[in-house]
């Protein structure tokens, strides 16, 4: 599989960027997602042109107008990190993007409650984000975007890896040349993904790429793209799971016996009820789809959207 390209805040990967002339690396990061990825690296308080060390910022002002200004002497940066962050944000456009890791609680990388302190001092009252991350964020509005110090919780984790290998599909769908054809066997190969994380999506997309043609075809993959990262950005709940599973099951209604349909139906209701992972049953059944040659199954992204050696699916 060819590498993907994922941005990440350059300290995170060990660089002593940081205004205290430190870093904050992140082993699963670096050593676990990292033999998967190329990693384009930016410190955006580093790359505009602030010195290391620096002064610490934090953003100041209300939570709809806020500024990023030094602690002390209040220096105000906003402007510049915002003149360096356009342009690079346009030459990120055609690095084929799939997916961005911030550094949590920076008033330039942070895009989950950053504390916003009042102008004149005292206690942060609001969240924000920060200045670089807003503008990524508006520029990329589907880019699956994530924070280091999120993705220690299994389920966000999940979700985002999950986001960035769909993507990274997509990304390589648009390099090979779209067709009517080609993308309905990216959705038939995404269907049981979908219906795992929206149900109604899983309908709504399948209506929609039944009217392919109606569309001119780089229309059509700008609905259907957006349509598809709304979809995983839901989380898929063990319910969903199970609907799922029991979906594939039937698929096995002629191969399988009374004793391994049963064997199956109760690894999914105890997966369902948390005692097991979602490995156990999703490992069975790829079982039986390898033993009984299930074309169709086989091809069926939701047995395998990541490498299982992430093991983002040993969670109970």
């Amino acid at each position: 599989m060819t590498k993907i390209r994922l941005g990440v805040s350059a300290c995170l990967l060990g660089h002593e960027v940081r205004y205290d002339g430190g870093h904050k690396y992140d082993s699963w990061v670096v050593d676990t997602l990292g033999k998967y990825c190329d990693y384009i690296h930016l410190c955006p308080e580093h790359d505009c042109g602030m010195p290391i060390p620096r002064e610490a910022l934090n953003l100041k002002g209300s939570k709809d107008d806020y500024r990023m200004l030094t602690n002390k002497t209040a220096k105000d940066y906003t402007e510049q990190m915002l003149s360096w962050s356009a342009p690079v944000i346009e030459s990120l456009k055609k690095e084929h993007l799939c997916g961005y890791i911030l550094k949590s609680k920076s008033p330039s990388c942070g895009f989950q409650r950053v504390k916003v302190y009042p102008l004149h001092g005292g206690a942060a009252g609001k969240t924000g984000v920060g200045i670089f991350a807003r503008e990524l964020l508006n520029a990329f509005p589907y880019l699956p975007v994530e924070e280091e110090g999120r993705l220690h919780d299994p389920v966000l984790r999940e979700n985002f890896i999950e986001r960035v290998f769909v993507t990274h599909s997509w990304n390589i769908l648009v390099q090979e040349g779209l067709s009517p054809g080609s993308l309905v066997r990216f959705h038939t190969r995404h269907k049981y993904l979908l219906m795992a994380h929206s149900p109604q999506h899983y309908r709504e997309m399948g209506k929609l790429v039944a009217e392919v043609k109606s569309y001119p075809i780089d229309e059509f993959a700008d609905i259907y793209f957006a349509k598809l990262m709304s979809a995983c950005a839901l989380h898929a709940t063990p319910s969903k799971h199970q609907n799922v599973l029991l979906h594939l099951l039937g698929y096995f209604k002629n191969d399988l016996d009374s004793f391994e349909k049963q064997e199956l139906i109760l690894l999914i209701s105890q997966y369902k009820d948390g005692i097991i992972p979602l490995i156990v049953p999703v490992t069975l059944l790829n079982h039986y789809v390898r033993k009984y040659n299930k074309e169709y199954l086989a091809e069926q992204v939701y047995l395998q959207p990541h490498p299982i050696e992430l093991k983002l699916r040993n969670h109970a």
